[in-house]
Protein backbone atom coordinates (compact mmCIF):
# COMPACT_ATOMS: atom_id res chain seq x y z
CA UNK A 1 0.00 0.00 0.00
CA UNK A 2 1.38 3.42 -1.18
CA UNK A 3 -0.82 5.91 1.17
CA UNK A 4 -3.11 5.48 3.86
CA UNK A 5 -6.89 5.04 3.67
CA UNK A 6 -9.75 5.94 5.38
CA UNK A 7 -10.89 2.75 7.51
CA UNK A 8 -14.70 4.04 6.75
CA UNK A 9 -13.74 3.69 3.01
CA UNK A 10 -12.76 -0.40 3.61
CA UNK A 11 -14.63 -2.34 1.69
CA UNK A 12 -16.66 -4.76 4.05
CA UNK A 13 -16.66 -7.60 5.67
CA UNK A 14 -13.09 -6.27 6.55
CA UNK A 15 -10.83 -8.11 9.55
CA UNK A 16 -9.08 -5.29 10.74
CA UNK A 17 -6.13 -4.37 13.99
CA UNK A 18 -6.12 -1.64 15.92
CA UNK A 19 -2.64 -1.16 15.70
CA UNK A 20 -1.82 0.26 19.30
CA UNK A 21 -3.69 -2.00 21.01
CA UNK A 22 -1.87 -4.68 18.98
CA UNK A 23 1.38 -3.80 20.25
CA UNK A 24 0.28 -2.91 23.82
CA UNK A 25 -0.86 -6.50 24.04
CA UNK A 26 2.65 -7.73 22.71
CA UNK A 27 4.42 -5.78 25.05
CA UNK A 28 2.41 -6.42 27.99
CA UNK A 29 3.53 -10.54 27.81
CA UNK A 30 6.57 -10.20 26.92
CA UNK A 31 7.06 -7.88 30.02
CA UNK A 32 4.89 -10.24 32.04
CA UNK A 33 7.46 -13.51 31.30
CA UNK A 34 10.29 -11.36 31.82
CA UNK A 35 9.79 -10.14 34.96
CA UNK A 36 8.58 -14.26 35.96
CA UNK A 37 12.01 -15.76 34.39
CA UNK A 38 10.17 -17.53 31.77
CA UNK A 39 10.42 -18.29 28.17
CA UNK A 40 7.92 -17.40 25.77
CA UNK A 41 6.92 -18.56 22.36
CA UNK A 42 3.55 -17.41 21.64
CA UNK A 43 1.75 -19.46 19.17
CA UNK A 44 0.96 -18.42 15.63
CA UNK A 45 -2.28 -20.35 14.92
CA UNK A 46 -3.90 -17.25 16.04
CA UNK A 47 -2.74 -14.71 13.86
CA UNK A 48 -0.78 -16.48 11.01
CA UNK A 49 1.26 -13.79 10.39
CA UNK A 50 4.89 -13.02 9.60
CA UNK A 51 4.34 -9.43 10.12
CA UNK A 52 3.28 -9.77 13.60
CA UNK A 53 5.59 -12.97 14.63
CA UNK A 54 8.28 -10.79 14.45
CA UNK A 55 6.96 -8.21 16.61
CA UNK A 56 6.68 -10.88 19.24
CA UNK A 57 10.17 -11.94 18.46
CA UNK A 58 11.49 -8.29 18.43
CA UNK A 59 9.98 -7.54 22.52
CA UNK A 60 11.77 -10.55 23.66
CA UNK A 61 10.07 -14.00 22.83
CA UNK A 62 12.40 -16.81 22.31
CA UNK A 63 10.49 -17.73 19.10
CA UNK A 64 6.91 -18.72 17.71
CA UNK A 65 4.98 -22.20 17.90
CA UNK A 66 2.98 -23.07 14.73
CA UNK A 67 0.01 -25.82 14.91
CA UNK A 68 0.70 -27.21 11.65
CA UNK A 69 3.95 -28.15 9.47
CA UNK A 70 2.06 -25.95 6.97
CA UNK A 71 1.84 -22.59 9.11
CA UNK A 72 5.87 -23.62 9.62
CA UNK A 73 6.32 -23.35 6.48
CA UNK A 74 4.69 -20.14 5.58
CA UNK A 75 6.40 -17.89 8.19
CA UNK A 76 9.52 -19.67 7.84
CA UNK A 77 9.56 -18.45 4.05
CA UNK A 78 8.78 -14.91 5.83
CA UNK A 79 11.84 -15.11 8.04
CA UNK A 80 10.62 -16.63 11.00
CA UNK A 81 13.91 -18.90 12.51
CA UNK A 82 13.09 -20.38 15.46
CA UNK A 83 9.88 -22.69 15.49
CA UNK A 84 8.10 -25.39 17.46
CA UNK A 85 5.51 -27.45 15.70
CA UNK A 86 2.78 -28.50 18.38
CA UNK A 87 1.19 -31.30 16.48
CA UNK A 88 2.62 -34.41 15.16
CA UNK A 89 3.85 -34.61 11.97
CA UNK A 90 3.47 -38.28 11.09
CA UNK A 91 3.36 -39.59 7.40
CA UNK A 92 5.91 -40.06 4.61
CA UNK A 93 5.34 -37.17 2.70
CA UNK A 94 4.99 -34.70 5.79
CA UNK A 95 8.18 -35.98 7.36
CA UNK A 96 9.65 -35.54 3.59
CA UNK A 97 8.96 -31.72 4.05
CA UNK A 98 9.99 -31.09 7.74
CA UNK A 99 13.66 -32.65 6.74
CA UNK A 100 13.46 -29.84 3.62
CA UNK A 101 12.41 -26.67 6.14
CA UNK A 102 15.11 -28.65 8.94
CA UNK A 103 17.58 -27.83 6.40
CA UNK A 104 16.99 -24.29 5.98
CA UNK A 105 15.99 -22.88 9.11
CA UNK A 106 18.32 -22.19 12.34
CA UNK A 107 16.05 -23.89 15.09
CA UNK A 108 13.22 -26.27 14.34
CA UNK A 109 11.81 -28.30 16.87
CA UNK A 110 8.70 -31.02 16.86
CA UNK A 111 6.56 -33.13 19.38
CA UNK A 112 6.07 -36.75 18.95
CA UNK A 113 4.13 -38.92 21.03
CA UNK A 114 4.67 -42.68 18.75
CA UNK A 115 7.58 -44.65 18.65
CA UNK A 116 6.94 -45.48 14.75
CA UNK A 117 6.88 -41.53 14.24
CA UNK A 118 10.53 -41.43 16.23
CA UNK A 119 11.49 -44.27 13.76
CA UNK A 120 10.36 -42.16 10.68
CA UNK A 121 11.55 -38.66 11.68
CA UNK A 122 14.62 -39.68 12.66
CA UNK A 123 15.64 -42.39 9.33
CA UNK A 124 15.24 -39.25 7.26
CA UNK A 125 16.56 -36.07 9.18
CA UNK A 126 19.24 -38.53 10.67
CA UNK A 127 21.99 -35.58 12.03
CA UNK A 128 21.02 -34.93 15.52
CA UNK A 129 20.02 -31.64 15.16
CA UNK A 130 16.34 -31.38 15.15
CA UNK A 131 14.94 -31.12 18.55
CA UNK A 132 12.39 -33.38 19.85
CA UNK A 133 9.74 -32.60 22.74
CA UNK A 134 7.53 -35.68 23.47
CA UNK A 135 3.54 -34.72 23.68
CA UNK A 136 2.38 -35.53 26.79
CA UNK A 137 -1.44 -36.37 27.08
CA UNK A 138 -3.02 -33.75 29.22
CA UNK A 139 -6.29 -35.77 29.58
CA UNK A 140 -8.32 -34.44 26.72
CA UNK A 141 -7.29 -37.63 24.41
CA UNK A 142 -5.92 -35.17 21.45
CA UNK A 143 -2.45 -36.06 21.55
CA UNK A 144 0.42 -37.00 23.35
CA UNK A 145 1.46 -40.45 25.98
CA UNK A 146 -0.75 -41.26 28.27
CA UNK A 147 1.29 -42.37 30.74
CA UNK A 148 4.46 -41.73 33.00
CA UNK A 149 6.06 -45.08 31.31
CA UNK A 150 5.11 -44.03 28.33
CA UNK A 151 6.86 -40.78 28.39
CA UNK A 152 10.14 -42.79 29.16
CA UNK A 153 10.16 -45.12 26.97
CA UNK A 154 9.41 -42.74 24.20
CA UNK A 155 12.21 -39.82 25.39
CA UNK A 156 14.36 -43.45 25.49
CA UNK A 157 13.38 -44.37 21.80
CA UNK A 158 14.29 -40.52 20.89
CA UNK A 159 18.04 -40.52 22.83
CA UNK A 160 18.30 -44.33 21.23
CA UNK A 161 17.69 -42.74 17.31
CA UNK A 162 20.85 -41.14 17.31
CA UNK A 163 19.69 -38.99 14.90
CA UNK A 164 17.37 -36.57 16.57
CA UNK A 165 17.94 -34.71 19.92
CA UNK A 166 15.84 -34.99 23.04
CA UNK A 167 14.55 -31.65 24.58
CA UNK A 168 11.95 -31.90 26.80
CA UNK A 169 7.80 -32.40 26.62
CA UNK A 170 5.08 -30.39 25.61
CA UNK A 171 1.97 -30.41 27.94
CA UNK A 172 -0.92 -28.05 26.76
CA UNK A 173 -4.26 -27.97 28.81
CA UNK A 174 -6.59 -26.61 25.89
CA UNK A 175 -9.49 -27.40 27.66
CA UNK A 176 -9.15 -25.29 30.77
CA UNK A 177 -8.33 -22.20 28.46
CA UNK A 178 -11.97 -20.88 28.64
CA UNK A 179 -12.99 -22.29 32.46
CA UNK A 180 -14.89 -18.72 32.90
CA UNK A 181 -14.15 -18.79 36.79
CA UNK A 182 -10.56 -17.58 37.22
CA UNK A 183 -10.42 -20.11 40.62
CA UNK A 184 -11.94 -23.09 38.89
CA UNK A 185 -9.52 -22.77 35.83
CA UNK A 186 -6.57 -22.44 38.58
CA UNK A 187 -7.59 -25.71 40.39
CA UNK A 188 -8.39 -27.44 37.06
CA UNK A 189 -4.70 -26.41 36.22
CA UNK A 190 -3.33 -27.12 39.82
CA UNK A 191 -4.32 -30.72 38.99
CA UNK A 192 -3.29 -31.54 35.90
CA UNK A 193 0.32 -30.41 36.61
CA UNK A 194 0.73 -32.53 39.53
CA UNK A 195 0.37 -35.21 36.89
CA UNK A 196 2.75 -33.42 34.55
CA UNK A 197 4.88 -33.42 37.76
CA UNK A 198 4.95 -37.33 38.10
CA UNK A 199 5.69 -37.13 34.48
CA UNK A 200 8.88 -35.36 35.30
CA UNK A 201 9.81 -37.26 37.96
CA UNK A 202 9.62 -40.28 35.82
CA UNK A 203 11.76 -38.51 33.18
CA UNK A 204 14.17 -37.79 35.75
CA UNK A 205 14.61 -41.03 37.56
CA UNK A 206 15.25 -42.64 33.91
CA UNK A 207 18.09 -39.92 33.58
CA UNK A 208 16.35 -37.96 30.98
CA UNK A 209 15.60 -34.22 32.52
CA UNK A 210 12.87 -32.43 30.34
CA UNK A 211 15.27 -29.26 29.24
CA UNK A 212 12.32 -28.22 28.13
CA UNK A 213 8.48 -27.79 29.67
CA UNK A 214 6.58 -25.97 26.76
CA UNK A 215 2.63 -25.67 26.84
CA UNK A 216 -0.09 -22.73 28.74
CA UNK A 217 -1.92 -20.05 26.64
CA UNK A 218 -3.75 -17.36 26.82
CA UNK A 219 -6.29 -18.36 29.80
CA UNK A 220 -3.61 -20.15 32.04
CA UNK A 221 -0.42 -18.49 31.46
CA UNK A 222 -0.52 -16.66 34.77
CA UNK A 223 -1.57 -19.44 36.67
CA UNK A 224 1.24 -21.70 34.46
CA UNK A 225 3.63 -19.26 36.01
CA UNK A 226 2.48 -19.05 39.98
CA UNK A 227 2.29 -23.15 39.51
CA UNK A 228 6.27 -22.87 38.41
CA UNK A 229 6.83 -26.69 36.46
CA UNK A 230 6.23 -24.92 32.54
CA UNK A 231 9.74 -23.35 31.13
CA UNK A 232 8.02 -21.98 28.06
CA UNK A 233 4.81 -20.74 27.47
CA UNK A 234 2.89 -20.85 24.11
CA UNK A 235 -0.29 -17.99 24.33
CA UNK A 236 -1.69 -17.20 21.35
CA UNK A 237 -4.93 -15.21 21.36
CA UNK A 238 -3.36 -12.74 23.59
CA UNK A 239 -2.36 -10.66 20.97
CA UNK A 240 -6.31 -10.10 19.94
CA UNK A 241 -8.50 -11.20 22.70
CA UNK A 242 -11.94 -12.82 21.15
CA UNK A 243 -15.31 -13.24 22.54
CA UNK A 244 -14.33 -16.35 24.16
CA UNK A 245 -12.02 -15.26 26.59
CA UNK A 246 -13.44 -11.57 27.27
CA UNK A 247 -16.39 -13.75 29.12
CA UNK A 248 -13.64 -15.59 31.03
CA UNK A 249 -12.66 -14.36 34.41
CA UNK A 250 -8.53 -12.85 33.58
CA UNK A 251 -6.05 -14.51 35.97
CA UNK A 252 -3.20 -12.52 35.07
CA UNK A 253 -2.64 -9.30 33.21
CA UNK A 254 -5.78 -7.85 31.25
CA UNK A 255 -5.42 -7.42 27.02
CA UNK A 256 -6.97 -5.91 25.22
CA UNK A 257 -9.53 -6.09 21.83
CA UNK A 258 -6.94 -5.68 19.14
CA UNK A 259 -8.78 -7.48 16.56
CA UNK A 260 -12.60 -6.93 14.89
CA UNK A 261 -14.48 -7.08 12.01
CA UNK A 262 -15.88 -4.37 9.97
CA UNK A 263 -19.48 -5.09 8.22
CA UNK A 264 -21.94 -2.85 6.73
CA UNK A 265 -25.56 -2.73 6.80
CA UNK A 266 -27.10 -3.73 3.58
CA UNK A 267 -30.76 -3.93 3.88
CA UNK A 268 -32.73 -1.92 6.95
CA UNK A 269 -36.45 -1.76 6.11
CA UNK A 270 -37.83 -3.83 8.97
CA UNK A 271 -37.93 -2.12 12.35
CA UNK A 272 -36.28 -3.53 15.08
CA UNK A 273 -33.37 -5.58 12.45
CA UNK A 274 -30.87 -4.67 10.03
CA UNK A 275 -28.59 -6.86 7.65
CA UNK A 276 -24.77 -6.49 7.56
CA UNK A 277 -22.52 -8.39 4.93
CA UNK A 278 -20.92 -10.61 7.06
CA UNK A 279 -22.00 -13.88 7.51
CA UNK A 280 -20.82 -17.66 7.74
CA UNK A 281 -18.30 -16.89 5.48
CA UNK A 282 -16.71 -13.94 7.78
CA UNK A 283 -16.80 -15.06 11.49
CA UNK A 284 -16.10 -18.65 12.90
CA UNK A 285 -19.28 -20.20 14.12
CA UNK A 286 -18.06 -22.48 16.62
CA UNK A 287 -17.81 -19.98 19.96
CA UNK A 288 -21.55 -18.92 18.80
CA UNK A 289 -22.48 -15.21 17.64
CA UNK A 290 -20.35 -12.10 17.55
CA UNK A 291 -20.94 -9.09 19.74
CA UNK A 292 -21.37 -5.16 18.77
CA UNK A 293 -18.00 -3.15 19.53
CA UNK A 294 -19.11 0.09 17.52
CA UNK A 295 -21.91 1.15 14.93
CA UNK A 296 -24.99 -0.25 16.32
CA UNK A 297 -26.54 -0.67 20.36
CA UNK A 298 -23.80 -2.85 22.06
CA UNK A 299 -27.04 -4.46 23.47
CA UNK A 300 -27.82 -5.77 19.58
CA UNK A 301 -28.19 -9.49 18.93
CA UNK A 302 -26.78 -10.60 15.84
CA UNK A 303 -27.97 -13.74 14.67
CA UNK A 304 -26.50 -16.15 10.95
CA UNK A 305 -28.35 -15.37 8.37
CA UNK A 306 -26.34 -17.53 5.54
CA UNK A 307 -23.13 -17.70 4.15
CA UNK A 308 -22.74 -13.67 3.46
CA UNK A 309 -24.99 -12.06 5.84
CA UNK A 310 -26.25 -11.33 9.35
CA UNK A 311 -29.18 -9.55 11.56
CA UNK A 312 -28.59 -7.40 14.20
CA UNK A 313 -31.70 -7.06 16.44
CA UNK A 314 -31.77 -3.67 18.10
CA UNK A 315 -32.91 -3.55 21.46
CA UNK A 316 -36.75 -2.25 22.51
CA UNK A 317 -36.45 1.49 22.32
CA UNK A 318 -33.07 1.94 20.37
CA UNK A 319 -32.37 3.31 17.44
CA UNK A 320 -31.35 0.59 14.42
CA UNK A 321 -28.26 1.49 12.82
CA UNK A 322 -28.85 3.19 9.22
CA UNK A 323 -28.26 1.70 5.77
CA UNK A 324 -24.66 2.24 4.64
CA UNK A 325 -23.71 2.22 8.64
CA UNK A 326 -20.16 0.29 9.40
CA UNK A 327 -21.02 -2.02 12.77
CA UNK A 328 -17.85 -3.48 13.87
CA UNK A 329 -18.13 -6.50 15.61
CA UNK A 330 -16.12 -8.95 18.18
CA UNK A 331 -15.02 -11.99 16.48
CA UNK A 332 -16.38 -14.74 18.85
CA UNK A 333 -12.92 -17.15 18.14
CA UNK A 334 -10.04 -15.50 16.47
CA UNK A 335 -8.46 -17.88 15.46
CA UNK A 336 -10.76 -19.64 12.58
CA UNK A 337 -11.88 -16.32 11.89
CA UNK A 338 -8.53 -14.80 10.73
CA UNK A 339 -8.56 -18.20 8.65
CA UNK A 340 -11.48 -16.61 6.48
CA UNK A 341 -9.33 -14.01 5.38
CA UNK A 342 -6.49 -12.92 3.12
CA UNK A 343 -5.38 -9.86 4.84
CA UNK A 344 -5.85 -7.44 7.85
CA UNK A 345 -6.15 -3.81 7.69
CA UNK A 346 -3.83 -2.33 9.77
CA UNK A 347 -5.39 1.13 11.64
CA UNK A 348 -4.27 3.83 13.33
CA UNK A 349 -7.45 5.62 15.02
CA UNK A 350 -9.83 5.80 11.43
CA UNK A 351 -6.57 5.72 9.23
CA UNK A 352 -5.87 2.57 7.46
CA UNK A 353 -1.68 2.28 7.72
CA UNK A 354 -0.80 -1.38 6.46
CA UNK A 355 -2.49 -4.27 4.97
CA UNK A 356 -0.66 -7.23 6.27
CA UNK A 357 -0.92 -10.51 4.78
CA UNK A 358 -2.81 -13.51 6.90
CA UNK A 359 1.03 -15.60 5.64
CA UNK A 360 -0.09 -18.90 6.65
CA UNK A 361 -4.16 -18.65 5.89
CA UNK A 362 -4.86 -22.58 4.83
CA UNK A 363 -2.40 -23.58 5.96
CA UNK A 364 -3.48 -26.93 7.36
CA UNK A 365 -1.41 -29.31 6.70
Amino acid sequence: MTRPVRREDLATPALVIDLAALDRNIATMAQWAQEKGISLRPHSKTHKSGEIARRQIAAGARGICCAKLGEAEALASEGIEDILITSPVVSAHAVARLARLHRRMERLAVVVDHPDNVDRIAAEIGDGSLSVLVDVDTGSHRTGVTSAEAAVALARRIVASEGLSYRGVQFYCGTVQHIASATDRKAALAERTRYLAVILDALCAAGLPAETVSGGGTGSFAIDGELGVLTELQPGSYVFMDRQYADCEAAGPRFEHALSIDTRVVSANSRGRVTVDAGLKSLATDAGPPTVLAGADRASRYIFMGDEHGMLLTPDGMIDPALDQRVTLLAPHCDPTVNLYDCYAVSEGETVVAFWPVSARGRSS
